[in-house]
């Protein structure tokens, strides 16, 4: 029995001669109408003064520049969370802010966001003017705890609010109601980049790099931090988000990114010059979430803020032996939740619309990965938990196309009011807290709900391409060029071609992964492999040929580069 493969159809025209053929063919199966839809240029981006609430935060901003009133930006622990925090501290300190420090609340002590034991925190730390970078739509007490302590505060996030608002001075979010700003698919670090663009106007405005004997900051600079924060937090790459990453990109494979980011790259071993988008999600990504996972995400700030290449290099490579230390984490886990899950249900067509797994001794900085896991095995949403203390657990969820999990979450709690005392999140991936008296009757609910959604996306054990490629096109030139493209990822799926192909050699790599060598039609050989495969069935030495979903890929090795098709799902085919 083959994949099962779907091809997107192409519904508009060709884009026109000036593209490479499998370009035009894979751009047009993600809607892109016009040329226009590619533009990655700066000034395609959505302007700023569209964001709502952005006036009132650059006023309250550009006032504590003036009077060097004390701010604290108060972050989240993962990489967006990281990203924004670095932004916002790199672009006030550039224009002028020397009173500013940030604090990460870590996750095991006061939990996520702007909680009134962050906020004591804070203003017993002086603070004048609480930042929230983010975080902060769903921090009701935290908001009024800060008001009560007499600071102002400025909430910058991109997760969908509740019903009520913060009271906060300022909200700058792109879903909040009545924000008229185009992308609402904004990571946090995003939110936080157009924050810093709007301070500088206005200080421009009033000539005070003039008054000041300085030139205003070019915050451009900061676009290779904006793209890994945009990247790792997996938000929908719109146009607006293409730019911020294309922007970026260019300057990382340019050499001019932060050292810091250059630093997490070559400890993974990849040359900047050569790095997609992909990469700034497996690779750099992963390594600042493992400061905030394990330890304390200060050191993935302090990695972006660092300006000394040997100091960054002693950074980056911490964060590698935290993400390392996190891996092995992470499998222990998914071992056991896998196991928990085999316990519903024996077999995986009849396990529930929503899978729901939880152990005492899960890590819980590790547990979003490891839903992330078995939501790509079981193409089901997915709710690990982990214990928070005696009473209480905490859960973290990530999705599937087409079923919103915040609004799974929000239609749960409607169907048992009350259950959740605590979630948020967006499309894909959400958070939330819960008595552990609840787990069982919330698990049912979920999967209900779960399956109503299903009902309406219909089968999400198909796998989409963009169909087979020729086999001149399976090539290194073709490799280059998608490498190059227009940056792909959430909701601007990276190309994934399928077909069948005859087998010269195979191997397994580390006892896990299958290294093949592949002949094409025209007599030549090329390189594939897929991680992690199943070993009861690979190696197979009874199978000449094989039917692959895959990507292309550039692998470069003692100087040499080749094309590598990265496969992502295979089988056995008989011919």
């Amino acid at each position: 029995m083959g994949l099962a493969i779907i091809r997107r159809e192409l519904q508009t025209a060709s884009l026109g001669d000036a593209l490479h053929p499998v370009l035009d063919r894979v751009y047009r199966g993600r809607n892109v109408v016009s040329v226009d839809d590619l533009d990655t240029r700066v000034n395609a981006l959505c302007h700023y003064e569209n964001l709502k609430g952005i006036g009132q935060a650059a006023a309250i901003l550009q006032t504590a520049i003036a009077e060097q009133q004390r701010v604290v930006i108060v972050g989240d622990f993962d990489a967006d969370g990281a990203t924004s925090t670095a932004v916002c501290m790199l672009g006030l300190r550039q224009m002028g802010l020397e009173n500013i420090s940030y604090l990460v609340p870590n996750r095991f002590d006061f939990g996520y966001g702007l909680s009134p034991e962050i906020v004591d925190v804070a203003c017993d730390d002086g603070a004048q003017v609480i930042l929230t970078v983010d975080n902060g739509i769903a921090c009701l007490e935290g908001v009024n705890r800060a008001k009560s302590r007499g600071a102002t505060v400025v909430v910058t996030d991109h997760h969908l609010p509740g019903a009520e608002l913060p009271a906060a001075d300022a909200i700058v979010n792109p879903n909040q109601p009545d924000c008229g700003f185009m992308s609402k698919n904004l990571a946090g670090v995003g939110v936080a980049f157009y924050l810093m663009l709007a301070v500088r106007a206005r200080l421009q405005q009033d000539n005070w790099f003039e008054q000041h004997g300085s030139a205003p900051p070019n915050l451009a600079e900061l676009l290779d931090i904006v793209a890994v924060g945009t990247v790792a937090d997996v938000v929908v790459l719109d146009k607006n988000n293409r730019i911020l990453v294309h922007q970026g990109l260019q300057r990382i494979r340019a050499g001019r990114c932060r050292p810091g980011i250059r630093a997490l790259l070559e400890v993974a071993g990849r040359p900047s010059e050569n790095i997609g988008a992909s990469d700034l999600g497996f690779v750099v990504g992963p390594r600042l979430n493992a400061a905030g996972r394990l330890d304390d995400m200060a050191l993935g700030i302090e990695c972006l803020l660092c300006e000394d290449s040997m100091q960054a290099r002693y950074m980056a490579t911490e964060l590698d032996r935290l993400n390392q230390q996190r891996r092995t984490i992470e499998s222990e886990m998914k071992e056991e939740a896998e196991a928990a899950i085999a316990a519903v249900s024996v077999n995986a067509s009849s396990l529930p619309a929503g899978l729901v797994v939880y152990q005492k001794d899960f890590h819980q900085g590790v547990i979003g990965i490891v839903a992330g896991r078995i939501k790509d095995k079981y193409k089901r949403p997915t709710i690990a938990f982990a214990h928070q203390d005696d009473e209480t657990i905490k859960g973290s969820a990530r999705s599937i196309n087409g079923v919103h999990i915040r609004d799974v979450l929000e239609e749960v709690n409607i169907r048992q009011p009350g259950l959740i005392p605590k979630f948020g999140g967006h499309a894909m991936a959400a958070g939330l807290s819960l008595p552990l008296t609840s787990l069982t009757v919330f698990q049912q609910t979920f999967d209900d709900v779960v399956a109503t959604h299903l009902e309406k996306v219909g089968d999400s054990q198909h796998i989409v391409t963009d169909g087979e490629l020729d086999v001149d096109e399976v090539s290194l030139s073709v490799a280059r060029l998608l490498k190059q493209a227009v940056p792909f990822g959430q909701g601007f799926e990276a190309p994934a071609f399928d077909g069948i192909f005859e087998i010269a050699n195979q191997r397994l790599l580390k006892e896990k992964h299958l290294k093949l060598a592949l002949r094409l039609d025209s007599g030549e050989e090329v390189d594939a492999i897929a991680f992690n495969v199943d070993t009861s069935v690979w190696p197979n030495y009874q199978t000449r040929y094989v039917q692959l979903v895959y990507q292309l890929d550039v692998n470069a090795f003692r100087g040499q580069e080749t094309v590598q098709l990265m496969v992502q799902e295979i089988a056995p085919y008989e011919n």
